[in-house]
């Protein structure tokens, strides 16, 4: 849903009610994880995809009738093996949407969840699925207490007196705040109960730290050992950072697909004739450092890319040396099978284990027989969404079994 918040928030200020549908559970080989969003707003004007094309046109019509009635809904849709024609998914998966009616008057954590994911920060939105609390309700939570938005006249926080999540009894239950608290206690919106709201909110920001989305289940008033209430945690963490080194024709290539993925991007080059910002795509943040200097001082993720495009020795090892001992989803290193046999014995030379060197993706990217820097920026592309999703990489016709294994 990310991708769609511009325009959602833009029908949200101008006072015009949206159908939201998202994708909150998926079974076999769905399309679509949990999060994807679908919307209707003004003019019947649709934005985002829930399946990629198959039951999009039933969903319009749903959210239709959602912004009609103001009442949410609970929908499935799978393959019907008896009717062709029925309205379903051919790839033979499921998923299951919950559409549900977005307006400025009813729904105060849509603000304060756009607000954040605009600034940079993260959030998680909560929103309750089935159960005695009201379909559709909305609790927007930020980490540490730390604001979700701005306040809105109403909103309540679920944090004790100490601005820590109610606290649980011997039962699991957790315990609802005396009263209405500070909104600055990170949380705008309500399910609908005290105690469910300081579960959820506690549930939400452990969720947030691993950016995992799914569903939770409570009692109605937060009993953690219940099922009576389904609520699907939906986490925005900020953007994960692609790290290019080397400010080369591939490096404009490869930011390119970068921010096309979602990548926050910077690149950096110790040149400045070369790290200029004309050089590469709009939103690319451009560094003139030495790269191992940036590199110490800035913060990677078990999310972060890095590629290092310079294949020459006295930019790459240093790099590589203080690269390859920090967390990172994915290391790859351009050159020729010489340049890196080269590269591998000056890294041991300088002290650098197996163990660390075996996570270096060298010669950079998968087999495609790429010639061009838009060519090598797809070969590399597709390394880091298989290394990602633990595929293959060979040709789906070569492979049998589910397309995309949960």
């Amino acid at each position: 849903m990310r991708d769609l918040l511009p325009t959602l928030s833009a029908w949200y200020a101008a006072g015009s009610p949206f159908g939201l549908a998202t994708v909150v559970a998926v079974d076999r080989s769905a399309p679509r994880d949990p999060g994807a969003a679908m919307a209707v707003g003004p003019g019947d004007e649709v934005v985002g995809s829930v399946s990629g094309g198959c039951v999009e046109g039933a969903v319009f019509e749903l959210a239709r009738e959602v912004i009609a009635s103001g009442e949410a809904r609970l929908e499935t849709f799978g393959y019907s093996d008896e009717d062709a024609f029925a309205v379903g998914l051919t790839c033979g998966g499921e998923i299951t949407l919950l559409v549900r009616r977005v307006s400025a008057a009813g729904d105060p954590a849509f603000a304060a969840v756009a607000e954040s994911v605009a600034a940079g920060r993260p959030v998680t939105l909560a929103t309750v699925l089935d159960g005695p609390a009201p379909r559709g309700a909305t609790l927007a939570v930020r980490p540490d207490g730390t604001p979700a938005g701005s306040a809105t006249p109403g909103s309540t926080a679920s944090t004790g007196p100490d601005g820590a999540p109610g606290s649980a009894g011997p039962d699991g239950t957790a315990s609802a705040p005396p009263g209405p608290t500070d909104p600055d206690a990170g949380t705008v919106g309500s399910l609908g109960s005290g105690g469910l709201d300081a579960a959820v909110t506690a549930d939400a920001r452990g969720e947030l730290a691993q950016g995992a989305t799914g569903r939770r289940h409570y009692g109605p008033h937060g009993e953690r050992r219940e099922d009576a209430v389904t609520v699907f945690l939906h986490s925005f963490a900020p953007p994960p950072r692609m790290l290019v080194f080397g400010a080369i024709d591939y490096a404009s290539a490869v930011a390119r697909i970068g921010a096309f993925l979602g990548y926050r991007v910077t690149v950096c080059d110790a040149r400045p004739a070369f790290a200029t910002p004309e050089r590469f795509p709009a939103g690319v943040e451009v560094v003139v450092d030495w790269p191992h200097h940036y590199l110490s001082g800035t913060t990677t993720d078990e999310r972060t890319v890095i590629c290092v495009l310079t294949h020459d020795p006295k930019f790459d090892v240093p790099l590589l040396e203080e690269a390859l001992r920090r967390p990172a989803a994915y290391i790859g290193a351009m050159g020729s099978r010489r340049t890196h046999d080269d590269r591998l014995e000056r890294l041991r030379a300088a002290g650098v284990p197996e163990h660390e060197l075996s996570r270096l993706r060298s010669p950079v990217g998968l087999d495609l027989g790429a010639r061009t820097p838009e060519e090598v920026a797809v070969s590399v592309a597709a390394e880091i969404i298989a290394l990602r999703w633990g595929g293959s990489g060979l040709p789906l016709t070569a492979r049998g079994g589910v397309i995309h294994p949960r």
